[in-house]
């Protein structure tokens, strides 16, 4: 299949959005007909324009209220039309792009829509024209693809066909079968888009929530399935109406969208066991086995505070980089690297962001193969300078222009902190910590759904339906994705991607402060939390307090022993449960730039306190976080 795109996805001009899909690798684009007449100059300078830049134009779109007319405006619809064939001429496509009427004007009958097209094929033909018909969710007679089929097959014209629009289909919930016996040839062109699953009617969610595939909720997996079985082979293009990409990044959005369609191609022939036209050669997603280390970029001044705060959560410096001025901390299976050399990436990181996490590295069956995925997905590879006897571990770029590594167990890379660092004797205490439990990024709330589309395409993932969280300066949309948790050899991977529109919410105020998106939280998990926190705050961590009410309420709605809550109360740990266990976390209050720690203990449980997550921002906000670290000098508490 062709991978296209309609210029309504994209923001800005005509022109900067022809660029930006061109830059995307796109063959082919829709113009869309608003874009057409904004533009300054005439159809035959945006023809030139798309052929200096390699793109083919599908279609000129939308022709509206076309069929159905009473007789006396019959004649001006066919005038209106010739007009259209005129400017598709211009612009040198060859596809008249007609969405059912949605005129109260407009009359209904299979037969005498159908002799609409009769004529409109043979006007269409008489010039080497074609014609496609879209069924509208929301059209006046006509809002289901199989009519729209009907009345194509009954026009009988072979140069008239049927249009199919995933979101029409799918957001009326209509079957898909039927799709597979359209013949191939009477398809004139596919269009793609994705949706959360909401309860709007269907033009309302079509104008403000379509997404690319791969970001919502729909049943693209069937439809393409659907599709498959027809043999089709033309145009796939996406059809996105969504305000957060309006208010995004052209390029960001048009890349996203080629991506997202290297993703659908790719999943649909795994899943059909067989090649499909259009689908770029790249290994199968592969799960995340566990976090294998977080890199921190930290000044030469500013590492001993943070080396204060890993000696308190009761992290050891286990290793000394052969070449570099980079530590390592360990504490269980958790490996913490705190990277202060004077030249680099993180070096670069740290002037912009201050101390943040500059690097996640994942655990991977093949780092090889993970990699190759990467670039044909088109992520951005990186490549830094190795120093002597050093391993050349792979990456690509990541959110906020961090690194995401990718190691594995089978090659050498397994063997990277032998390699890289000389063994320094640990000399502090464990505070039972064991592993990673989850890693949550802030990011700008329009950039949600590309790092969402970008896990959910690199990696085998599942993700949770989005949350809506209440933070005192406003509403946090909060997103989880995992990886590895079924079946895997390790932790896996657990991402919670949040962002906001508000400017005083925790999450946005993070991401200013810090000059873009990161990780703000890190969940380190333990068996015992209660002696877990006793420990850590012997050792100086200041944990955030929550409110006597919380426990009050507590009593009042759970099951649990006053006592449990007496001990819960005098630690500041949290409690939730589900259906398959019980979870209790405590928080850390923040460390001077708004990063801060979770230490959670799951007992069966599989969501991530969401019930408690009011609390905790309100509990954050009280102590007007960004404004005091939460440990001073070498770790001991703040005045």
């Amino acid at each position: 299949m062709i991978p296209s795109i309609a210029t309504v996805c994209v923001s800005g001009t005509l022109v900067e959005k022809l660029e930006a899909i061109a830059a995307a690798g796109f063959p082919a684009v829709e113009i869309f007909e608003n874009d057409l007449i904004a533009f300054p100059g005439s159809p035959a300078d945006v023809r030139r324009i798309c052929a200096d830049l390699g793109l083919a134009i599908v279609t000129c779109q939308p022709f509206r209220d076309f069929e159905g007319m009473p007789q006396a405006r019959r004649q001006r619809t066919f005038d209106r039309a010739e007009r259209k064939f005129d400017l598709l001429e211009e612009l040198g496509c060859d596809l008249l792009f007609v969405c059912s009427s949605v005129s109260p004007e407009a009359e209904s009958g299979i037969d005498r829509l159908a002799a609409d097209f009769v004529e409109l094929g043979e006007r269409a033909a008489r010039r080497g024209l074609r014609v496609g018909y879209e069924a509208l969710a929301w059209g006046r007679h006509v809002w289901d693809y199989r009519d729209a089929w009907e009345i194509v097959r009954r026009a009988n014209q072979p140069n008239v066909g049927v249009v199919l629009d995933s979101f029409h289909i799918l957001a009326r919930g209509l079957e898909l079968t039927s799709i597979g016996r359209i013949p191939r040839d009477r398809i004139a062109m596919v269009q793609m888009a994705d949706a959360p699953l909401l309860q709007l009617d269907p033009l309302s969610w079509s104008r403000h929530w379509r997404c690319l595939p791969g970001q919502g909720d729909l049943n693209l997996s069937g439809f393409m399935d659907a599709l498959a079985a027809t043999g089709y082979e033309g145009v796939l293009s996406l059809e996105i109406f969504n305000d957060r990409f309006r208010a995004g990044s052209a390029r960001s959005v048009a890349l996203d969208g080629h991506r997202s369609l290297i993703w659908l191609l790719d999943e649909t022939a795994r899943r059909l066991g067989r090649p499909l036209k259009g689908a770029v050669p790249m290994p199968p997603p592969g799960p995340v086995e566990a976090v294998e280390f977080i890199e921190f970029a930290v000044s030469e001044t500013g590492r001993p505070a943070l080396e204060g705060v890993l000696a308190a959560l009761g992290f050891s410096r286990t290793g000394r980089h052969r070449s570099k001025d980079v530590a390592l901390w360990s504490q269980g299976d958790i490996r913490i690297v705190l990277n202060s050399d004077a030249e680099g990436f993180a070096h670069s990181y740290q002037i912009t962001h201050g101390t943040s996490v500059c690097a996640l590295a994942l655990r991977v069956p093949d780092a090889r193969a993970a990699t190759e995925r990467a670039r044909a997905l088109r992520d951005v590879p990186y490549a830094g300078a190795i120093g002597p006897g050093e391993l050349d571990i792979p990456a690509v770029r990541g959110l906020g222009g961090s690194l995401l590594y990718f190691l594995d167990q089978a090659s050498a890379l397994g063997g990277w902190s032998a390699v890289d660092f000389e063994p320094v004797a640990a000399n502090v205490a464990p505070t039972g910590l064991t592993h990673v439990d989850h890693i949550s990024q802030s990011m700008q709330y329009e950039e949600m759904l590309t790092w969402l589309l970008f896990y959910s395409s690199l990696f085998e993932t599942r993700k949770t339906p989005s949350q809506a969280v209440i933070d005192p300066g406003g509403v946090v949309q909060s997103q989880v994705v995992e990886s590895g948790l079924e079946g895997g050899t390790g932790q896996g991977l657990r991402l919670i991607l949040n962002g906001s529109q508000s400017h005083r919410t925790l999450s946005a105020r993070f991401v200013h402060e810090l000059f873009g998106s990161g990780v703000q939280h890190i969940a380190f998990a333990t068996t015992d939390i209660e002696a877990t926190v006793r420990q850590l705050v012997a050792n100086g961590v200041a944990m955030l307090p929550i409110p006597e009410n919380y426990y009050d309420d507590l009593e009042a709605r759970s099951d649990l022993p006053p006592e449990a809550i007496d001990r819960m109360k005098a630690l500041n740990i949290l409690y939730d449960r589900d259906a398959s266990g019980e979870f209790r976390q405590a928080y850390t209050t923040l460390l001077d730039g708004g990063l801060f720690f979770e230490i959670i203990q799951r007992d069966g449980y599989e969501g991530y306190g969401a019930a408690n997550a009011g609390i905790r921002l309100a509990a954050q906000a009280r102590l007007q976080p960004l404004e005091a670290p939460v440990f001073g000098e070498a770790g001991a508490a703040p005045e």
